[in-house]
Formats: C-alpha cells, sequence, structure tokens
C-alpha cells in the first residue's frame, strides 16, 4: 500500500474499538480523519447511535459534514474512547503529538477519555522519540521570551511555526518546534520540564495515555495494546 492507502486503512480499523451508545473523542490529522468518514457513514447507513466530541475545528467541520451527531465535553463528561493519529510513537506508547496544531485540545480530550486509540502508518513507529520535532503551544504574549526559555534545554533549534506569518492554533497560540533529535528517553520529566515554563500552554508529549495503536505497515494492519493500559483484558 502507499501511504494514503495505509492511512486509510489503519483510520478504518480503528472503528473497530467503537460500539452503539458511545461518546467518542474525534481527534485530527489526515489518518484519523478515515476514521471520522467511516464513523459517519456508519451513523448514516448502519444507525451507530454515538455522540462526537471533536478535538479541532476542522475535524468538527469534517464530523459535521459525514453527519456525526456532536457535543462538549462539558455536555458529555468523560468519553467512552478518542481516537487520534500520532507523529512518532515509542515502544511504551508515548507520543509526539502537535504536527496538526491541535495538541492542546487533543490533550484535553485524551485526558478526558476512559482509553485512547491511536492510528499510525509505519513511519511514526520510532525506538526513540525526537526525529520528528516536537511541538509546544505557546501564549502570543512574550513569545520570544519563552521561546529562549526553550532554546535553553532544547539541543537543536526551536523554530517558531509559520516564521514571518505564523500558524495559529485554534485557540489563538503559536507553535514552537523544538529540534530534539532521537534524545528523548525520560519524556515524562521533560513533559514537566517544557509546562514549568511561563507562556507555554501545552506541549506535545503524550505519556501514559495511548492504550491501542492500529498500524497499517505494508499490506496488512497490525493491532497493538498496551500491557498496563486500560483495554489490555
Amino acid at each position: 500500500m502507499d501511504v494514503d492507502a495505509m492511512k486509510r486503512t489503519a483510520g478504518i480499523e480503528a472503528c473497530r474499538w467503537v460500539s452503539d451508545g458511545m461518546s467518542v473523542g474525534l481527534g485530527t490529522g489526515s489518518t484519523v480523519a478515515h476514521t471520522v468518514i467511516e464513523l459517519g457513514r456508519r451513523v448514516r447507513e448502519e444507525g451507530l447511535n454515538i455522540v462526537g466530541v471533536p478535538t479541532s475545528i476542522a475535524t468538527m467541520e469534517l464530523a459535521t459534514e459525514v453527519g456525526i451527531p456532536l457535543t462538549t465535553l462539558s455536555e458529555a463528561g468523560q468519553l467512552d474512547v478518542v481516537i487520534d493519529g500520532t507523529d512518532e510513537y515509542d515502544p511504551n506508547f508515548t507520543l509526539i503529538k502537535g504536527g496538526g496544531g491541535a495538541l492542546t485540545r487533543e490533550k484535553v480530550v485524551a485526558q478526558s477519555s476512559n482509553a485512547m486509540v491511536v492510528v499510525a502508518d509505519r513511519r511514526k513507529r520510532v525506538d526513540i522519540l525526537g526525529a520528528f520535532p516536537l511541538p509546544v503551544e505557546v501564549l502570543d504574549f512574550e513569545w520570544m521570551r519563552t521561546m529562549a526559555r526553550l532554546d535553553a534545554i532544547c539541543p537543536g533549534a526551536v523554530t517558531l511555526r509559520g516564521g514571518s506569518a505564523p500558524f495559529v492554533t485554534d485557540n489563538g497560540g503559536l507553535i514552537l518546534d523544538c529540534e530534539f533529535g532521537p534524545s528523548i528517553v525520560n519524556p515524562l520529566s521533560l513533559e514537566a520540564e517544557i509546562l514549568s515554563i511561563a507562556g507555554v500552554v501545552e506541549v506535545g508529549l503524550f505519556c501514559g495515555l495511548c492504550d491501542v495503536v492500529v498500524l497499517a505497515d505494508e499490506d496488512s494492519v497490525s493491532t497493538s495494546v498496551r500491557s498496563d493500559g486500560r483495554l489490555s483484558e
């Protein structure tokens, strides 16, 4: 399969974790978009009864287009499951997310879900996190000062996404991409260190949240379940 076909296959396969009556977090990105489209098809053609909570404006628009009823976390409370993509994941099911800029909303929804299913293609599987630049959402206020403090702990470049025409998140924040390289061996500690910096809104390290990875690789799809995760039984 080519990359697009792998994304579609993984996105559709992840739908098997969704059943009637569930409240479902709907992630952001090109892979999980196939999940949203397939869930919409099941709602229309099979009468699947679910309600979705989108993690971005783009996902909200797609879910509305395909007919998935939507709600908010305030109305839904704890969600049954969230299905989302990833930019990288390691053998401990720790993720780097935020390539699409929705990391803050994605983490809010992930922390409000009973389980997290991640869809990915083979390029996202790594032994050590960090080859993909780590996204950090920051306040627009004095962002260059926040950038300087990040630069002090990042071994590589820290750049403003979009440069002279900055990318602005759905929350009105900016994204700083931090080039740690494949060196993030203690992501929980790094997450805490970055979150301690005033001006940081959220960091794209997802530690202890992912329970299942649905991985498309060449002509097959495999599912890996975290041994100590919430879906391991």
